[in-house]
């Protein structure tokens, strides 16, 4: 394994400001209102109730981290509304710092895409993560960017061997191997939370998610050699016993789930 692994996960709302803005709304309208005519139309037009990636509003970013030091669990939070950027900076500026070996589950489908997107809105910085060789040689041939390289592992699109129709839900595989998959809602529910002042909540769902992706990581590791069948139930329990000793939501709820 990696000196450094960083699993990440992204919990979004719609981008009504942005919205707003390219609609051309009227001053006079309320968010719900304007999202609502968004969503009639796009109904009307048989397109899917989603927002296109670059109205995707960053919320959170949660991480599983690992190093020499042990397994930490952390997220990045917009509190005030107005953090996204900063939200976006943290993120890249621990890949930055680490030069980790980046994991997710679909990142390059969803997460990766939105956070290109409002990075670029917010005027991020991320060089190490856009270097493709120019800076460092070893990154033209192993890089986060190029979607067969495995500096940054979609794990998801890995098992699938890069095609969609074999694609499979991350709450769907996490159950099969025996982890709990999704707690306390899933993503169709993230927005009304929101809007109901549930920040925490959508915390702690996407923390379970990413320990989901970290775990299943995990197993991969041993079904690909980087773990032996020892070394991979010594990761297990380390990660049990990080858990256990952190006594903090969600991770009570977690544990029973996992058995």
């Amino acid at each position: 394994m990696a000196a450094s692994v960083l699993v990440f996960d992204i919990e979004t709302i719609p981008d009504i400001a942005g919205l707003r803005a390219l609609r051309g709304a009227e001053a006079t309208l309320s968010d719900a209102e304007v999202f609502a005519a968004e969503q009639a139309e796009r109904k009307e037009g048989g397109k899917s109730d989603m927002l296109p990636l670059y109205l995707q509003r960053v919320l959170v970013i949660s991480c599983v981290f690992r190093n020499a030091k042990g397994v930490t669990v952390q997220s990045f939070v917009d509190r005030s509304g107005n953090e996204e950027g900063a939200v976006i900076q943290t993120f890249f500026e621990k890949i930055e710092k680490h030069q980790p070996q980046l994991v997710s589950w679909n990142g390059g489908g969803f997460d990766l895409p939105v956070l290109h997107y409002r990075g670029l809105r917010h005027g991020i910085v991320a060089d190490k993560y856009w270097d493709l060789g120019e800076d460092d040689r070893e990154y033209k041939w192993n890089n986060y960017i190029s979607r067969y390289h495995t500096r940054h592992l979609d794990l998801m699109d890995l098992l699938a061997l890069y095609q969609p129709r074999a694609n499979a839900p991350l709450d769907a595989m996490a159950k099969l191997c025996g982890l709990p998959g999704k707690l306390g809602m899933d993503g169709s529910q993230v927005y009304p939370a929101y809007l109901n002042g549930k920040l925490e909540d959508i915390r702690r769902y996407c923390e379970t998610d990413v320990m989901n992706t970290y775990l299943l990581y995990c197993r991969f590791q041993k079904m690909r050699g980087g773990f032996t069948e020892a070394e991979h139930e010594r990761e297990i329990a380390l990660v049990r016993e990080t858990l256990t000793g952190s006594g903090e939501a969600p991770w009570p709820e977690y544990l029973a789930a996992w058995g």
